[in-house]
């Protein structure tokens, strides 16, 4: 069980954090659990009966663990936000008084709370902060163009500084390694990680991948599996929404468990469609399979349009809020393998339109 609560006289840890939490406890059992947790996590603890000395590690430490032995010894240490009170007795009410007290931010009762302790732990491990701005593009049809539109997203985030990962979701799409000119690369590929459970390290994951123009991929070997199993699916995207930047996903159209996975952690869907009657209906189809897991989906239209038609009645008939109109170009036609990639062009009408989509994104989601 673990629980959260909120108060407001908090002050952020110091600069200069260590590594791993502050264990603070005199219970031996529950110092084990702990340690067991932390060695899980790949995280080294400070362990200590009470409060540290000013200067020690209760105001460094990214997290701490209080055991609920020690209330007591932490009632007048300086109020921090990442304290956890651990207790065992799940029938204790009295708990979240003297989380109170100590001004922890969560209470979290053992055994049942393992699993959230280990990432939470793992987290400050790795130093994580803000998680990647995780965009999924999807074709409304066939051939719409939606993989060399992730692949220009992938290489516009690139060529602007942030950490990138593409990822290849579409096992029958031929591989993005290939459409980046890096099918010989080396590196892991999906097939990889399919026996993949509970956490995956994600700076681990992105020294792993092939990188090409920049920026992480993860795409598909040329062998026979085409199907990975969705529990390592949500692991592997998890691990790398935890290291910030953007993540591209080019994802099939079909929607099965593990593209369900993939659309439950993205922040922005664009379904692309070109400007035509038929393509609507089909991307209509599309729209409404995803939009059954994927809240914020939104239509970029590509031209040339059926009489009739433009960018903002294709949004209308597809009652979507309108991305952009995915400008003309070579690249979105046919694949440059062995060339430059989809986007590199900085000055090009396709760039342009990835850059401006990036800063549009970036600024809604509160910034880089």
């Amino acid at each position: 069980m673990a629980g959260a609560i909120t108060h407001d006289n908090d002050q952020s840890a110091a600069e200069g954090r260590q590594s791993g939490p502050l264990i603070v406890t005199e219970d031996a059992d529950l110092l084990d659990d702990l340690l067991r947790l932390c060695a899980a996590a790949g995280a080294t603890p400070e362990v200590h009966h009470g409060v540290p000395e000013r200067g020690g590690g209760w105001e460094a430490a990214p997290l701490v663990l209080v055991g609920d032995d020690a209330v007591r010894r932490v009632r007048g240490a300086l109020r921090r936000r990442g304290v956890v009170l651990v207790g065992r007795d799940q029938d204790d009410s009295g708990v979240w008084r003297r989380a109170v007290e100590i001004g922890a931010d969560h209470v979290l009762m053992l055994p049942d709370g393992e699993q959230w302790l280990v990432d939470r732990i793992a987290d400050v491990a790795e130093g994580v902060g803000r998680p990647a701005l995780t965009v999924g593009v999807i074709g409304g049809r066939g051939g719409a163009g939606a993989s060399t539109l992730a692949c220009a997203l992938a290489v516009t985030s690139a060529r602007e500084g942030l950490r990138t990962l593409l990822v290849d979701a579409d096992p029958l799409g031929g591989g993005l390694d290939v459409l980046l000119g890096g099918e010989t690369a080396d590196g892991l590929r999906w097939p990889a990680f399919a026996a993949s459970r509970g956490r995956v390290g994600g700076g681990a994951l992105e020294e792993s991948l092939p990188k090409l123009h920049s920026l992480r991929v993860l795409s598909w070997d040329r062998g026979d599996c085409v199907a990975i199993p969705p529990q390592a699916v949500r692991a592997v995207l998890a691990a790398a929404r935890r290291r910030g930047g953007a993540v591209v996903v080019d994802l099939p159209r079909r929607i099965d468990d593990g593209v369900a996975e993939v659309l439950a952690q993205l922040d922005v869907g664009i379904l692309v469609v070109p400007g035509e009657l038929r393509a609507v209906a089909a991307a209509g189809r599309v729209a409404s399979a995803v939009g059954m897991v994927l809240r914020d989906l939104r239509v970029a239209v590509r031209g040339p349009y059926t009489p009739g038609l433009d960018d903002h009645e294709v949004a209308r008939l597809l009652n979507l809020p309108l991305a952009g109109e995915v400008p003309v170009e070579s690249a979105l036609s046919r694949p440059h393998e062995g060339k430059a990639p989809p986007g590199a062009a900085a000055r090009g009408p396709l760039a342009r339109f990835c850059t401006v989509f990036w800063e549009r994104a970036l600024a809604e989601a509160g910034g880089a």
